[in-house]
């Protein structure tokens, strides 16, 4: 069975080909500058080399046609016919109440998904504009959408509300939702399968490190608090969204500087974090390098950033009774060895001890606590676009 996974963002579209009797993926890439000048889709080959080429591409539909037209090219093509296809799995972001699994999508389930439109204004529009496309291109194939909420819709009552009035919960949904929900279902999963143990009876806590960041309490394979409120705003310091806020320091800042609703959106996510902190950069690659060289203003950043992860883990093994298994994932979790061990540092009162020598790895599964750890803590590479395409095989099957 071969299955295409789409991720449609505002301005790109992120795909790849599976073949699932094996898990392969055939091949992979991804649109970028959709809709603006300068398009270009960028193609992983067979032998890893990558090709850029420049098209262009007004909107999504454009995008998916192009899309389409390489898997079967020629020369840098994987399918002969797009009738090899079995079916397109979405990444669809914000499922509101509404989704707590993957779902085939039909006409009554995308009618409920535009309602939850005002919850992610920028990210579902782009996410139904891939499903509407692939429609208009191949009407009879099969689609299935995947959102980034469900994982954590098991979060009980007193997770995930507000305490603000209720009414504002019932008349417009006001409450966290959490993201990154793909990402942490799989690593969650996996680092069992990798420890040979079961979920059930395991409390985990997966730490999704990256450019965007979030937190998950996990107690039998299912979620049960996480980071990531309404929006993906709420929660650990990122690279350029700020985290947790005092909402007074936001209409504090709105009068100061004269801010609308969209300028104090536009500071606290694009300005801020990591970026704001060091007026430079939000690559923690740069930081650190920054750092090294004395810079005061990266070296408080790293700081600031490992200590909110750090207290995040502190407060759901508190909220859990305890913790057996902690993984970090993403880019910076699966690769930045000075993060994992600042955050494990002195966590030996919660059960860890670390093993610096474990932890020197990049992007491969490891233990990187010692042998007589309480607590397992592992590094496990996320893989939501895998999760994606077997939810999409199972639920045609």
């Amino acid at each position: 069975m071969k299955i295409l996974v789409l991720n449609c963002g505002s301005s790109s579209i992120k795909y790849a080909l599976y073949n699932m009797d094996d898990k392969s993926v055939m091949t992979s890439g991804g649109a970028e500058r959709v809709g603006m000048e300068g398009a270009f889709v960028k193609v992983k080959l067979a032998n890893g080399d990558k090709k850029k080429i420049m098209h262009d591409i007004p909107e999504h539909t454009e995008g998916v046609k192009f899309i389409f037209s390489l898997l079967t090219d020629p020369e840098i093509g994987v399918i002969k016919d797009l009738n090899e296809i079995d079916a397109v799995g979405h990444r669809m972001v914000h499922g509101g109440e509404k989704f707590n699994k993957s779902v085939i999508l039909d006409k009554e389930v995308l009618e409920t998904f535009e309602a939850c439109i005002d919850l992610a204004p920028l990210h579902n529009p782009a996410n139904l504009k891939g499903v509407n496309a692939v429609s208009e291109l191949m009407p009879h194939l099969p689609q299935v959408g995947v959102f980034d909420t469900a994982f954590h819709q098991s979060m009980p009552k007193k997770a995930y509300m507000y305490a603000i009035p209720y009414n504002l919960y019932k008349q417009y949904g006001v409450r966290r939702y959490g993201f990154h929900g793909t990402s942490h279902r799989y690593v969650s999963q996996r680092v069992c399968e990798y420890l040979g143990v079961s979920p059930i009876g395991k409390r985990i806590i997966t730490c999704h490190i990256g450019n965007g960041g979030s937190i998950a309490a996990v107690v039998d394979g299912k979620c049960v608090d996480t980071s990531m409120g309404l929006t993906p705003l709420e929660g650990l310091m990122m690279g350029t969204r700020s985290g947790d806020i005092d909402g007074g320091a936001i209409t504090f800042l709105a009068k100061k500087l004269d801010l609308d609703a969209d300028g104090v959106s536009n500071l606290l996510n694009k300005q801020s974090g990591v970026l704001g902190i060091t007026g430079e950069s939000s690559d923690m690659r740069d930081v650190e390098n920054a750092a090294a060289e004395g810079n005061a203003r990266a070296q408080l950043a790293l700081d600031m950033y490992f200590y909110r992860i750090k207290k995040y883990i502190g407060a759901y093994a508190a909220a859990m009774g305890g913790v057996d298994i902690i993984v970090f994932t993403a880019g910076v979790g699966e690769n930045q060895a000075s993060m994992r061990e600042a955050v494990c540092k002195d966590m030996e009162f919660l059960g860890i001890k670390f093993d610096k020598e474990k932890n020197k790895t990049r992007g491969e599964e490891a233990i990187i606590s010692a042998d007589d750890s309480k607590v397992t803590v592992c590094v496990i590479p996320t893989d939501e676009e895998l999760m994606i395409a077997t939810d999409t095989m199972n639920l045609l099957k």
